[in-house]
C-alpha cells in the first residue's frame, strides 16, 4: 500500500534527509515493537515500561535534547517523524510524544545545568518517564485557578493538591507540577516532583471512549515535600513558560492530525477497491470517488499549511495565533474526514478490528485537549 509519507522528499521540503533518515529508523521500530501490541495495550490500558526502555535504546525518546544531556540534538523536524510515523499506524496512545516534545523541553528551557544533568539523560534513554501535572478538576482551560498549592520552607516546598487526565500518569516517574505559592493569587510556579516521594501517589487510570492504551491517571499530593532545587525556572513565572511552549505543542496536534487523515485516505482507497458491492468495487460508484476526492483535497491542503507551520517553528518563528490555527484547522478536520472514511467503510467501519474506527474515536479528543477549539477562536480573534 502506498503512503503518502512515502513520497519524494522534494514534495515536502520541510525535511531534508536526515529526517527521512530519522524516519525509516522509527518506522521500523514501530512496526516491530508496537504495531503487533496496540489491541494488548489497548485492552490492559498502558504501554509498558519494556518498551520506554526500548525506544530510548533506540534514540526515539526527547530527539531534540541537546547531545551534552544524553540526546541527539535535533530539531522539531525530527519531532515531527516520530509524531507522523505514530500517527501513521494510529499509534496515539501511545505517550512518547508528550514526554520527548512537551516535558522534556521544559526542562532544557528553564532547568538549571544540574536539573539537566539529573533528569534529561534519563529520559532519553526511557529510565524516566515525564509528565506534565497541569490540568486539574473542573477548572477546564482556566488554569490561573488551579487550586494546588505549594507552600514555601527554609529549604523545600510541601505540595497539596490534585491533577487529573494526566497523560502517562500511571507510569510517570517525573512529574512537572503547576502549582500556586499564595492560593489567592494568578501566578503559578512549575516544580518538578519525583513520583517516589513520600505523600504522592497515583489515582485510578481512568476509562475514556478512546485512546485506550494510553494511561491517563490522576495524581494526588498530600503534604509532598520537594527540596527547592526542583523549582523549574523562577518562582511565578510559571504561566509565562506554560504559554511559551503552547504553539508548539497545539502544532503537535495539526501534525498528528494530518499525518492521520493522510494514512486513513490510503487505506479507505484500497479497502473501497478491495470491497465489492452490486457487482463492483465500491470505488466505482461516483459518490465514493467524489468522497474521497474531497477528502484528498482538503487533505492537502492541510498538509501544505501544517508544515508551513512546521517550518515556522524549526525556525522560530511560530506565533501562538498559527499555532491555534494548527490545532483548530487540524483537528476538526480529522473529526470531519475520518468521519466521511468510516462511512465508506460500511458496517465493518464500525468494527474495531479496522483502524478507522478506533482512529475515528481517538481522534476526538484532539478538539479538546491542548485547549479545546473555542479556545483556538478565541487566541486567533485576538490577532484580528
Amino acid at each position: 500500500m502506498a503512503s503518502p509519507q512515502n513520497q519524494d522528499i522534494s514534495m515536502r521540503p520541510v525535511f531534508r534527509e536526515d529526517h527521512e533518515q530519522f524516519r525509516e529508523q522509527a518506522r521500523r521500530f514501530i512496526e516491530r515493537e508496537i504495531v503487533p501490541h496496540l489491541h494488548a495495550w489497548e485492552a490492559e490500558g498502558i504501554v509498558p515500561k519494556s518498551v520506554w526502555l526500548k525506544a530510548g535504546e533506540a534514540g526515539l525518546l526527547c530527539s531534540t535534547v541537546p547531545e551534552a544531556y544524553g540526546g541527539a540534538g535535533g530539531d522539531f523536524g525530527h519531532s515531527a517523524v516520530m509524531i507522523e510515523e505514530l500517527a501513521r499506524v494510529n499509534a496515539t496512545a501511545v505517550g512518547f510524544t508528550t514526554h520527548s516534545e512537551i516535558v522534556a523541553p521544559y526542562i532544557v528551557a528553564y532547568g538549571t545545568e544540574e536539573q539537566k544533568q539529573r533528569w534529561l539523560p534519563k529520559m532519553v534513554s526511557g529510565e524516566t518517564i515525564g509528565v506534565i501535572a497541569m490540568s486539574e478538576p473542573g477548572i477546564g482551560s482556566d488554569l490561573r485557578s488551579m487550586r494546588t498549592t505549594a507552600v514555601r520552607g527554609e529549604d523545600i516546598y510541601t505540595i497539596n493538591g490534585q491533577k487529573t487526565f494526566i497523560t502517562n500518569g500511571g507510569n510517570a516517574d517525573l512529574a512537572v507540577t503547576a502549582t500556586k505559592l499564595d492560593p489567592a493569587a494568578k501566578e503559578l510556579t512549575l516544580i518538578c516532583v519525583e513520583t517516589d516521594q513520600p505523600g504522592f501517589s497515583k489515582g485510578r487510570r481512568l476509562e475514556k471512549i478512546g485512546l485506550k492504551g494510553q494511561d491517563t491517571s490522576e495524581l494526588f499530593f498530600d503534604n509532598v515535600s520537594v527540596p527547592m532545587a526542583n523549582r523549574l525556572g523562577e518562582e511565578g513565572q510559571g504561566f509565562k513558560y506554560l504559554t511559551h511552549q503552547l504553539a508548539w505543542e497545539r502544532t503537535i496536534i495539526g501534525i498528528r492530525a494530518a499525518a492521520s487523515i493522510d494514512s486513513l485516505i490510503e487505506q479507505t482507497i484500497q479497502y473501497t477497491r478491495d470491497r465489492k458491492l452490486f457487482g463492483k468495487t465500491v470505488f466505482d460508484f461516483q459518490n465514493t470517488k467524489f468522497k474521497l476526492a474531497e477528502c484528498k483535497a482538503q487533505a492537502t491542503m492541510l498538509r501544505v499549511f501544517v508544515d508551513d507551520c512546521l517550518a515556522k517553528a524549526m525556525r522560530g518563528e511560530l506565533s501562538a495565533e498559527v499555532g491555534a490555527m494548527c490545532k483548530l484547522m487540524g483537528s476538526e478536520m480529522q473529526g470531519k474526514i475520518l468521519d466521511e472514511l468510516l462511512q465508506l467503510h460500511g458496517g465493518y467501519g464500525f468494527m474495531s478490528e479496522y483502524m478507522i474506527s478506533r482512529a475515528w474515536v481517538d481522534a476526538r479528543v484532539a478538539r479538546i485537549y491542548g485547549g479545546t477549539s473555542e479556545i483556538m477562536k478565541e487566541i486567533i480573534s485576538r490577532s484580528l
